[in-house]
């Protein structure tokens, strides 16, 4: 299999097929795309970057191990992120970090307009526009990195998932096995946190008239 420029990957079956012939390229082409996104959603869950290396190294064994049983009811990548979460969530479980779903299944107003941040990883560019030139966008891209780390973890890895990795509500829904409601509720709490962190920061650096 040759090499995937321009950060690309092939239709599913055809990363499944290569999957199960061994293909090294593939993997290799996986593991450059996915695996950067997979330790931000494992990182809501675990304690420290060391432990989110961890369950991403973990899940991709696991996908290897299970990769000819996997039966094509979903997506590879929305596959993939479930074992992460799965995995997850079980060393979370061990380090006491996560609290039960069902905390945040309750309440919550209609979902909220985001500016242009409706569902992709272009979101939060679109959201804050940065007339300042690429110094003031990698500094906001830094902010928000930040600000996503202060929300609760189960707030943190919708946001992630929805708008730095680009997965359609359903992806989530799927991925964290909760309800289309739950993940509305979740995903409004998370962009209006992140959103009111981003204007207090706009105010500080407004220039004196």
């Amino acid at each position: 299999m040759g090499s995937f420029e321009g950060g690309g990957l092939p239709p599913d079956d055809v990363v499944v097929r290569a999957l199960r012939a061994g293909d090294e390229a593939m993997f290799a082409a996986l593991l450059d795309t996915w695996s950067r996104g997979m330790l931000r959603v494992a990182r809501s869950y675990v304690s420290t970057d060391h432990s989110a290396e961890e369950v991403v190294q973990d899940t991709w064994l696991a996908v290897i191990d299970g990769i000819d049983a996997f039966e094509a009811r979903s997506s590879v990548k929305t596959w993939v992120f479930r074992i992460l979460v799965n995995t997850a969530k079980k060393r979370g479980v061990r380090e006491s970090r996560t609290l039960p779903w069902s905390a945040f299944g309750q309440g919550g107003g209609p979902f909220g307009d985001f500016g242009a941040a409706q569902g992709g990883q272009a979101g939060f560019a679109a959201a804050w526009p940065t007339p300042e030139g690429e110094a003031l966008a990698a500094e906001v891209r830094v902010l928000i990195a930040e600000a996503l780390g202060r929300l609760p973890p189960r707030q943190r890895v919708v946001i992630t998932l929805r708008d730095v990795e680009g997965c359609t509500s359903d992806e989530v829904c799927e991925i964290l096995e909760i309800t289309a409601a739950n993940q509305r509720v979740l995903l409004h709490r998370a962009r209006t946190a992140v959103r009111g962190w981003l204007a207090d920061y706009y105010e500080s650096v407004k220039q004196p008239e």
